[in-house]
This record gives C-alpha cells, sequence and structure tokens, in this order.
C-alpha cells in the first residue's frame, strides 16, 4: 500500500494516501496524475479563479487549491454535490474549492469569470462537438488557458475498430482523439491558439497500472491495454490560450415575435 500510485514522474501525486486516493475514484485515470501532467504546461499563480470541469468526486480539484493556492469550482454532472462538499470539507479546503452540480452545456457562470479552465477525463464526453468551444471559451478571460488531458488516442482509426480493441469498444469510447485531433478541432475555431498538444510516453503502462490496483476484476479493458501495447491507447493533453477575439452570448431563446394573421385564402 505504501508504494500504491507512487510515480517517479508525479512527485506531488505521490504524497497524497493510496487509501484516500481508492476512496476517491471516479473514472478511468488517475485525476491526480492527469492534473499535475496538465499543471506542468498551465501558469497558475495562487488566488486564480479555475473552473475544474467534470471533476467527479473532486480529487483533481483539492490538488489544484493544495498544489497551486488557486480558487476552484469543482463543477460535475454525475457525482453527488454533497459527497463532494463532504471530500473537500476533510481536506481543508471548503474556503477554497466550490463543488457545484451543473451540465457542461448548461454552466452558471460569468463571461469571462475564470482565469483558467481544466477538463480532467472527462472532456471528450461533451467536447467533441463543432462548437463546444465556442460556448466554454467564454467563461475564461482573454489570455486564460483552457487545458484538458486524459484517456486517448495515440493515432486515429477512421472508423475501424482495431481487432484487438473490438471486444471492449463501447460506442461512448468513439469521443477518444488523438493530440493532433483535438489541435485541430481547436485551432479552427480561430478562437484560441494551441500552446501543446501532446501524448504521454508509455502512457499505456500507467493506464494498466491503474487500473490493476482500482478495477483489478475489469478485465477486459486490461486485456484491451495489454494487447495495445501503447499503439493506440493512451494519456494526451491539450493546452491553448484564448485570444481576444469577441464572442457573442449563447443564444437561448428567441424573442415572442408572433402576430396573428388569416389562416387560408379566401
Amino acid at each position: 500500500m505504501e508504494n500504491l500510485f507512487t510515480v517517479p514522474q508525479f512527485p506531488r501525486s505521490s504524497a497524497y494516501h493510496p487509501e484516500w486516493i481508492t476512496a476517491s475514484v471516479s473514472g478511468g485515470a488517475n485525476p491526480l496524475w492527469m492534473t499535475e501532467w496538465l499543471t506542468q504546461a498551465l501558469d497558475l499563480r495562487p488566488g486564480m479563479r479555475v473552473l475544474d470541469l467534470g471533476c467527479g468526486r473532486a480529487m483533481s480539484s483539492i490538488f489544484l487549491y493544495r498544489e497551486f493556492g488557486v480558487q476552484v469550482w469543482a463543477t460535475d454532472l454525475w457525482f453527488n454535490v454533497t459527497e463532494n462538499f463532504q471530500r473537500i470539507q476533510d481536506a481543508g479546503c471548503e474556503q477554497y474549492v466550490f463543488p457545484l452540480h451543473a451540465e457542461a452545456r448548461s454552466l452558471p457562470f460569468a463571461a469571462g469569470f475564470f482565469d483558467a479552465i481544466v477538463s480532467i477525463d472527462s472532456f471528450p464526453y461533451y467536447g467533441t462537438d463543432d462548437l463546444y468551444l465556442n460556448y466554454l471559451a467564454r467563461l475564461v478571460k482573454p489570455g486564460g488557458q483552457i487545458g484538458i488531458a486524459g484517456a486517448g488516442l495515440m493515432q486515429e482509426f477512421n472508423g475501424v475498430i482495431p481487432e484487438h480493441l473490438r471486444t471492449w469498444w463501447t460506442p461512448d469510447l468513439w469521443g477518444l482523439h488523438s493530440a493532433a485531433w483535438w489541435r485541430q478541432h481547436w485551432v479552427r475555431t480561430g478562437i484560441v491558439d494551441v500552446e501543446l498538444a501532446d501524448s504521454m510516453a508509455d502512457g499505456y503502462q500507467l493506464w494498466l497500472a491503474w487500473h490493476r490496483a482500482i478495477a483489478p476484476d475489469n478485465n477486459v479493458e486490461i486485456q484491451a491495454v495489454e494487447k495495445d501495447q501503447g499503439r493506440y491507447l493512451g494519456y494526451v493533453r491539450v493546452v491553448a490560450r484564448r485570444t481576444d477575439v469577441e464572442l457573442d452570448e449563447p443564444l437561448v431563446s428567441l424573442p415572442p415575435q408572433y402576430s396573428k394573421k388569416t389562416l387560408l385564402r379566401d
């Protein structure tokens, strides 16, 4: 147990107790590893306001405050907000980490409210929408960063699932993409400058180590990653900075314009 989740390339994450980590599992990747990897490319300073979008059980949010002194809005749709608040309280972060239940396409924040936005192992569930970045980017100040990290592809396979992945592959996994795909997806909007889009060297090994520890009975996924050996599966991260392009408020509804007219010809 002492050595569980201790990884040399992530010294900050290695300081957190394995029992706390395993009790807070919410997804397919270790949120502390992913957050530490992502923050290596972010300019975070104490007091900044950060949106942690799709935070799961708020491990990444707690980590962001404790390691960087930022204020964090821990926002998630699936996980219980009261449970997250209890976890945040127990970590001594309740004055700096604010749990919120919200859907990624209906976020209750003012334009330009955040200094940075991060999303750990959840962005593929909603961010592949061609228009989503246009919606999300309004919430970060011009010059602020948007960063994502989590499971992805090392190369695209254009609709034909490789034989060794077919048993494991489910429809929701079509949201997984390569770093190059994400770069193009964001660059074409013209509203961000992509500063980094890469994959983790031998990330599949950490994928295996994580699942063998937290879900040893998940043989289908473990065997798929073992057979793949990093050919398609691994971890990707993307960091971009919002430009000063003016963004419109999202259109929620049209004003009423009805006027009565004659229905039929005489």
